[in-house]
């Protein structure tokens, strides 16, 4: 009996810890990325949702991520955007895409 109690709380503290890291790891993204130039902003905010801001019009979106890969959904445009997470943190868009890398500024 009190080993199945020890057990209990045991896997009630490896999810709670479980739960904590995805939601840490989770907002390593979070924040905003910019072009050069400031032409193209990204801001990725916890819970999924973003802004899009290009030459001065901003569209609100959405993001989900797997693995190394944020794909991003705007308001009023048809399909989604892959881009990729490089190893220094900036975002890279699709091969032959006319977006430049993406550095995070915040």
């Amino acid at each position: 009996m009190k080993s199945a109690l020890v057990h209990n709380i045991f896997l009630k503290a490896v999810l709670g810890c479980l739960c904590i890291a995805m939601i840490a790891c989770g907002s390593k993204l979070a924040g905003t990325y910019s072009a050069a130039g400031g032409a193209i902003m990204l801001e990725l905010q916890s819970g999924g949702k973003a802004s899009l801001s290009f030459a001065g019009q901003s569209a609100p979106c959405t993001y989900t991520t797997s693995g190394n890969i944020v794909t991003l959904a705007c308001e009023g445009q048809a399909g989604s955007l892959a881009l990729t997470v490089q190893g220094d943190g900036s975002l890279a868009g699709p091969p032959g895409s006319f977006i430049p890398p993406l550095q995070k500024t915040k």
